[in-house]
């Protein structure tokens, strides 16, 4: 296909999505600009006359997660900013570059190899190819590619079907990743008057472990461009591992500016998503974030998505609303509001008013 040809808009989508070419695909044709369809209107470009650079989230250390006053610092983190980094988690350096380096080996596979993985082709649900954020529903595309698995540790069959090139390193790092979750979630929740995760607790903020490899290729035109755009996260909690190329912004505490989070060798960046926002009646909050895309280099990340089972129905927590506070919040299934986050493109922190009274 031609660089005229990738233009027309449903051209495009039939090169990006159907034949399974994505975002890389482009990158790889030598564009001089991106298509249209790309290119973000200027209210939503990041202005970089409102990056705060005095600002920073909190980065924590991790190594004595027993000691009350990292809980509480964890807890500060959640209230204040949404987002925060911790440091001295226990995971290998060479885990996290292991599998750093696997979203970079799959997306230097041949189109014909990355193709297996698209939807009508994948062996299992467990993993698909997915281009953008939410293609045919959004009306300015997302310059990524990401490769989708749905984690079960007690899956094996499923996860010997993903890709050989880097489903070893996907399921250490998930070994590893999956302790420090769950330690986490305790103290987010022991917060909230919740002093044990049981089995309904469990399905209600971790039922689904989402991982993905996300590829931000090379951008001809960063600045007219979004990697992701501004949105929230409809997790619980979210955790992200960075490449050292750098590129995600969080919205500071007032919302008027936007903070980067520079990469830390080693760091884990983690934020409250909806679901930990609505559980707590806004006492935890989900804060919007977006990604900026490089000119000279491809950037991956490995987001851990830590959801609501889709079945599972959440809302404020009775622990919370016990002295008579109002909930702000009506209860939902999870795969209504999953599913009305992906019937449109990137909007801030509109997911919410979904669950809204």
């Amino acid at each position: 296909m031609s660089i005229a040809e990738v233009s027309e808009a449903s051209d495009l989508i039939d090169f990006l999505v159907n034949k399974g070419n994505g975002v890389k695909g482009l990158s790889q044709m030598g564009l001089e600009i991106v298509p249209q369809k790309f290119i973000q209107p200027h209210e939503e470009r990041l202005d970089f006359t409102q990056i705060l650079s005095s600002e920073s989230i909190p980065i924590i250390d991790f190594s004595n997660f027993d000691d009350p006053k990292v809980a509480e610092s964890i807890c500060d983190a959640a209230q204040k900013w949404g987002f925060f980094q911790i440091v001295n988690h226990g995971i290998p350096i060479e885990v996290l570059e292991n599998v750093i380096e696997a979203g970079h080996k799959f997306f230097e596979l041949s189109v014909e190899e990355r193709r297996k993985y698209l939807k009508e082709n994948s062996p299992t649900h467990t993993v698909q190819l997915k281009t953008s954020f939410s293609p045919l529903a959004e009306k300015v595309l997302e310059w990524k590619d990401y490769l989708f698995h749905i984690y079960d540790s007690d899956d094996d069959e499923s996860s010997k079907l993903w890709p050989a090139v880097s489903k070893d390193q996907v399921l250490e790092y998930m070994k590893w990743a999956k302790p420090i979750i769950v330690k986490l979630l305790e103290v987010l929740l022991e917060k909230l008057n919740v002093k044990q995760i049981d089995e309904s607790m469990k399905s209600v903020v971790m039922g689904t472990l989402i991982v993905n490899l996300i590829h931000y290729p090379r951008c001809p035109s960063p600045e007219l461009t979004a990697g992701a755009g501004r949105h929230a996260d409809v997790s619980s909690i979210t955790m992200l591992l960075q490449d050292n190329v750098g590129g995600l912004y969080v919205r500071e505490p007032k919302g008027n500016g936007w903070i980067h989070v520079p990469p830390v060798k080693g760091a884990l960046v983690i934020n409250i998503g909806d679901v930990l926002q609505i559980m707590s009646n806004d006492r935890y909050k989900s804060v919007e974030h977006r990604v900026i895309v490089n000119a000279s280099r491809n950037r991956v990340s490995v987001p851990i998505f830590v959801n609501p089972a889709p079945d599972a129905v959440f809302g404020p927590l009775t622990q919370v609303l016990e002295n008579g506070e109002k909930p702000l919040y009506k209860h939902v299934v999870y795969s209504d509001y999953f599913n009305y986050f992906f019937s449109k493109g990137h909007e801030g922190k509109q997911t919410i008013e979904f669950a809204k009274l």
